[in-house]
Parts: structure tokens; C-alpha cells; sequence
């Protein structure tokens, strides 16, 4: 049985599940199928736990600029949170998906962001739920009376400029979160421009945990940024979403004051049409 203060184990959850001060949050999605991860909510998940999509409730809409997945509504998804039975402070949040933490780390970082330090996410997710064989249901999870008020640490985010004036400082690292062939600008298959921004070392998120979805250990994380911990850390991907995998690694790793460009490549690519 596993507690830590980022990271819960199946078999920990499963004795929790009558615990009113947990609640569980199911952030299942499919970037290419963005229903999928609801549909599949209304056919099984954890039993208790309700279900955030990337879409709705994590992210606003698509503007010509920000990227494919702004940052939501603020006051929006504190209500939403509330409705949960989410008590700011109190309650500790537990998220969970099916893609190596790539759509939980997301809610992980924004309740982090909002100052809501009691949340962690589960070590193997669905996936290892299922291979215990705990409890699952298809009900939908009835509204709780929580109180959420956003107090958002603002200085977490970087726009545009910021990561611009960034590129001209030995001292700022910054860091693209996805795969090497996009990294390279060999392999695009969501943005409409190939590429990465100019300077930025690479280190996918895939590699914060193994094939399986399990967190790799903390000596691993330490390893993965042990050349970065004395610089300024900026952090993207495509959409300000799998950054958050790595935002969440290096918490892991003890570094806290990493930045996230929410924006990210999908942002800083709809500017250069601009620039021709």
C-alpha cells in the first residue's frame, strides 16, 4: 500500500473509497476522439469518481492564438470543483487516466495552480485498477456541496513573449515535453507547422514512467533533471498538456519553481504565418 504526498497506489485507493474527504476525478481522453474518454466513463470507472474532459473542463476555447488547449475558466471549473465536493485545502483530490498520467497531470498541475496543494494521482491508473479487479460502476457520480475560490499562482505560467526574451538567457532552460521526431520537426500529426522552438532541449514525457503507466523511481527522476536544477525551467509541449507530466517529474525531483508555457507549440506555431 502506497500513499505519498504526489502519488497513490490502487490498493491504497480501495480503502478510501468511503473516505468523504477524497475524491476521485477521472480524466480519461483521446486527443483524436475527444467523446472517448466520457463515453467510456458512462461504461465503467472507479467506483465514486467523477469525470473532467481536457476539452470542457480543463481547457477553454480555441482562439487564432493560446493553443489547442487554453487554460479554462477559472471560476468555471471552481465551481465545477465544488460540485464535486471538493473543499479547498481539505479535501485531497486523486486523478487518474489510461495514458501515463499525460490528461491527470493536467488537473494535477491546474489544482496546484489554483492552490489546491491535496491532490496526487494514481500510480497505474485505470489500468491497474482494472488488473486488481476493484470496484467499478457506471454511475454517474451525484452533485457534493465543496467550496473552491481560485487563488491562481500566477508567476507559474509564461506567455509567448516571456519564452521569446527567455531564448536570450544562459540561464533559462527550456524544455519541450514532446516525442524526439516532433521535437525535430520530422513528424507533425496534430499541429499545422512541423518544428520546436529555437534553443529548447527535449525530453519527451513518456519518460517519467514505464510502458506499463507506473512512475518511475525518484532516483530516475532526480537523473532525468539533475543538469537543469540550478537553471530557470520553462516547460511545453504541444498544448500545455503533457508538460504538465514533466512539470509534475520534476516536483518529484524537488525542483518546484519549473514554469509552464501553456501555449506551447501549438501557440508559438500560429505565429510564424504572422511573420512572413
Amino acid at each position: 500500500m502506497k500513499k505519498t504526498k504526489y502519488l497513490v497506489d490502487s490498493e491504497w485507493l480501495i480503502s478510501q473509497l468511503d473516505n468523504p474527504q477524497v475524491v476521485i476525478v477521472d480524466c480519461r481522453f483521446r486527443l483524436a476522439d475527444p467523446h472517448w474518454g466520457e463515453e467510456q466513463y458512462y461504461v465503467s470507472h472507479i467506483e465514486g469518481a467523477y469525470y473532467l474532459s481536457l476539452d470542457r473542463d480543463l481547457a477553454s476555447k480555441v482562439q487564432r492564438h493560446g493553443g489547442r488547449h487554453p487554460l479554462p475558466d477559472l471560476e468555471l471549473l471552481g465551481q465545477k470543483l465544488a460540485d464535486m465536493g471538493i473543499i479547498k485545502n481539505e479535501t485531497l483530490v486523486v486523478a487518474y487516466d489510461d495514458a501515463r498520467f499525460a490528461f491527470a497531470a493536467r488537473l494535477w498541475w491546474l489544482l496546484r495552480y489554483l492552490g489546491h496543494d491535496g491532490v496526487v494521482l494514481l500510480d497505474g491508473g485505470w489500468n491497474d485498477w482494472l488488473k486488481h479487479n476493484y470496484p467499478v460502476s457506471n454511475a454517474v457520480a451525484a452533485k457534493r456541496l465543496g467550496s473552491f475560490s481560485p487563488q491562481p499562482h500566477s508567476d507559474w505560467l509564461v506567455n509567448i513573449d516571456a519564452v521569446r526574451s527567455a531564448q536570450n538567457h544562459d540561464g533559462v532552460v527550456i524544455v519541450d515535453s514532446r516525442d524526439r521526431d516532433r521535437y525535430l520537426g520530422l513528424a507533425e500529426p496534430i499541429d499545422p507547422i512541423a518544428g520546436s522552438i529555437s534553443g529548447a532541449v527535449n525530453s519527451p514525457w513518456q519518460q517519467v514512467s514505464d510502458e506499463s503507466g507506473y512512475l518511475k523511481s525518484q532516483q530516475a527522476h532526480q537523473q532525468l533533471w539533475e543538469d537543469y536544477s540550478a537553471a530557470e525551467i520553462i516547460v511545453y509541449c504541444g498544448s500545455g498538456v503533457t508538460a504538465c507530466v514533466n512539470l509534475f517529474s520534476l516536483s518529484l525531483a524537488g525542483i518546484n519553481h519549473a514554469k509552464l508555457y501553456p501555449g506551447g507549440w501549438s501557440d508559438w506555431c500560429s505565429y510564424l504565418g504572422d511573420e512572413e
